[in-house]
């Protein structure tokens, strides 16, 4: 008897993980908005790194050439044998002849990262000291440039990031993976952002200096290696600067073509956060309301239990998710989304039982064992005379 009690008790710390969550959410939200500089307008390179077309590709590129900001460039490194990305950025330059826009083909590199080599020469040939680099499916509002490059005007900021949103939801599929970020993701965020300060960057905006990059050695030094992003903020904030995370967003084109695709790409994460923050990943294991509540009322079946707990965890994970989306970033389309939050919670605890068992990563039609924060091709065993299909 004694033993169920304390799992009872133990059952219940997820709900004391989303109170801290309700909480950093409310606190950052109601901060007061940081004012953005009008007079604070330094030269800015825009940084697109390109590997295959993204949905709504023009529309995306278009929205980086009418920003409201004086003195920018936009460098795109694509490869040089994509003819279906060139043909695009080819319109782009065409459709906008009054903007300075640069293609580079090829990194110039040999890595595993693709992306982060593009990445380290797009730095390297920037011809500005202030750098904004944007995932290619991004899609930003005319104030964008205003919004993430105001705060560098502080010396202490290293470096700004800032919230996405999906641009619509046509699908099932699109509905589950936008649950997961607005009651999941995001929450786990600004729970960071209230413990420890923000010490990541997201993909889909890092504004910094190339003296910043250059300091812990820039992109070369993370082109064989997952998770980029997570790893540059983290590394700006070890030069003690801080990393601003701004209550403001852009937004994405959904890409998944299926609950599938969605679910490889978590598990791929969830892998690679066991790789780089193996403790912190074990840690998840508290924050998982739903099976700990399933549990604790099979332990214990009685109504006065069932209503705790799972009244509890329904109550709490609604309340986080309106607080984010509602409340923070004044969505209020996403309380169609509050009835699967259930539904990700049980996904999201699959796939973090099923990391465990996965020594490497998918990772674009490769497979790849994460050593020491690098990413390791899996060797494919050689072919036998006897096995040889000719």
């Amino acid at each position: 008897m004694i033993a169920t009690y304390v799992f009872l008790a133990i059952a219940a710390i997820p709900f004391i993980y989303y109170l801290i969550a309700i909480y950093s959410s409310w606190r950052y939200f109601r901060r007061p908005a940081r004012t953005v500089d009008a007079d604070f307008t330094p030269p800015v390179s825009n940084l697109k790194p390109i590997r295959g077309l993204d949905p709504e590709a023009y529309e995306n590129l278009a929205s980086f050439c009418v920003q409201d900001y004086p003195d920018y460039e936009i460098v795109f490194c694509i490869d040089p044998d994509d003819s279906a990305v060139i043909a695009v950025v080819e319109k782009i330059r065409r459709d906008f002849p009054r903007r300075r826009i640069r293609v580079l083909y090829g990194s110039g590199r040999v890595a595993t990262n693709d992306k982060v080599a593009k990445l380290a020469r797009l730095v390297s040939e920037a011809e500005h000291e202030i750098v904004v680099i944007s995932d290619s499916d991004v899609r930003v509002p005319t104030d964008y440039l205003r919004h993430v490059v105001s705060p560098l005007r502080d010396p202490n900021v290293g470096a700004v990031t800032c919230f996405y949103l999906p641009t619509e939801i046509r699908s099932f599929t699109d509905l589950l993976q936008t649950a997961g970020m607005i009651s999941d993701f995001y929450p786990g965020i600004l729970v960071a952002w209230q413990l420890d300060g923000v010490k990541f960057a997201l993909g889909t905006t890092i504004a910094t200096t190339r003296t910043r990059l250059n300091a812990f050695g820039g992109y070369p030094l993370l082109e064989n290696g997952p998770a980029d992003d997570l790893l540059v903020g983290r590394l700006i904030a070890g030069q003690g600067c801080e990393v601003v995370l701004l209550p403001y967003a852009v937004e994405t084109v959904p890409d998944y073509d299926s609950v599938r695709a969605l679910v490889a790409k978590r598990l791929r994460w969830m892998v690679v956060m066991r790789h780089m923050r193996p403790l912190g990943h074990l840690g998840l294991l508290l924050t998982q309301g739903l099976p700990w509540s399933i549990v604790a009322v099979a332990l214990h079946p009685s109504a006065a239990v069932a209503a705790s707990y799972l009244g509890a965890y329904l109550g709490l994970r609604v309340l986080m998710t309106w607080m984010v989306a509602v409340y923070g970033l004044h969505q209020r389309r996403y309380w169609k989304q509050m009835p699967l939050i259930p539904l990700w919670d049980a996904a999201a605890f699959l796939i973090w039982l099923a990391s465990f068992l996965r020594t490497s990563i998918r990772w674009r039609g490769a497979d790849y064992y994460i050593r020491d924060g690098k990413l390791v091709p899996v060797k494919q065993p050689s072919l036998t005379h006897q096995d040889d299909p000719a």
